[in-house]
């Protein structure tokens, strides 16, 4: 049945109602509006702009030529990535990488940081953190510097290793594969899991304290604090990180891949950044690399909306 005279103009007065309490809302957040504006634009101009630039992923893309003298090619470009023997090995590299750095990332940082929570000696507390936090603000050409030395044939790492007797000889770390996942995983750690923590030290302040002198007057120990108090209290956080985290799960980094890479690595070194990296620039197929980057963009976006559902369905904490 259709709607009544009576409830149609109920349904008007109620949608003029909201359009009158959002505006009556945004003049008094003007300011913070004003504020956000820069992000905006900056959001706008370089992210949302340079979308335009997928239609290369349908030419073949010549950079002398204007973007309307290009020849397109239709699906041609997707149809070969998703015959190329490569672009399926790079595309197991990336997943398992940005697994790797997900699991350990997200371990190691909520760890530290309910351990850092605990601690009562204020001057080792901030000890600790300013050692974890210093490695995050080394540029990645010192860093993978520094593990390519430790990783020597005659570096730290195995002078320890022959000295404890767990090995009989040296091992070139980065020029066997099976080695690398691991080997970028821990550099990974060690280079963010400071930095990583400060996002979780932040949650745990907005816990109220009662909480924590209640559980103290019941006897509960630390241990049991951390599990029922403090984890319960950051987990909306946790949540939300982690669907973030799901967004970026076929961006596994670059640089790291591409400084501690070499030739005798290659098969586990190699992700899809570098592979987009190596058709676009060096090999001049733009349009591949293209079509690789947009797939890359595609499936991040259904992995965050998925997770983001989930996260939904389940009552936890979402994005939107």
């Amino acid at each position: 049945m259709g709607k009544t005279a009576v409830q149609l103009a109920k349904s008007n007065n109620t949608g003029t109602s909201r359009f009158k309490t959002f505006f009556k809302e945004l003049s008094k957040q003007k300011m913070l509006m004003l504020m956000s504006l820069p992000f905006l634009l900056w959001v706008i101009i370089f992210k949302y702009l340079p979308l335009w630039g997928w239609t290369i992923a349908f030419q073949k893309f010549k950079p002398a030529k204007d973007l309307f003298d290009q020849k397109w090619v239709g699906w041609d470009n997707f149809k070969f990535l998703f015959q190329e023997q490569q672009f399926y090995r790079v595309l197991r590299n990336t997943l398992v990488m940005s697994s790797i750095n997900l699991v350990l990332g997200f371990v190691t940082a909520i760890v530290l940081a309910l351990l850092l929570n605990e601690l009562r000696n204020v001057f080792f507390k901030r000890t600790v953190q300013t050692i974890s936090y210093l490695p995050y603000f080394i540029s990645w050409v010192v860093a993978a510097n520094i593990v390519q030395m430790a990783l020597a044939p005659e570096g730290i790492i195995n002078v320890l290793l022959v000295k404890a007797q767990l090995i009989d000889h040296p091992i070139l770390w980065l020029g066997e594969g099976k080695y690398f996942w691991g080997i970028l995983g821990v550099t990974e750690v060690w280079k963010n899991v400071g930095w990583n923590t400060i996002i979780y030290l932040a949650a745990i302040t907005s816990i109220d304290p009662s909480q924590y002198e209640a559980a103290e007057i019941d006897g509960a120990s630390r241990l049991q604090r951390m599990f029922y108090i403090t984890l319960p209290g950051i987990k909306p956080v946790i949540v939300l990180i982690l669907i973030m985290n799901l967004g970026h799960i076929l961006e596994s980094g670059f640089e790291a891949q591409y400084l501690l890479g070499n030739g005798m690595n290659l098969d586990y070194s190699e992700n899809l950044d570098i592979f987009v990296l190596k058709y676009g620039m060096q090999m001049n197929n733009f349009g591949l690399a293209t079509a690789a980057g947009m797939f890359k963009t595609l499936v991040s976006f259904i992995f965050l909306i998925a997770a983001n559902n989930i996260a939904k369905r389940m009552g936890e904490s979402r994005l939107y």
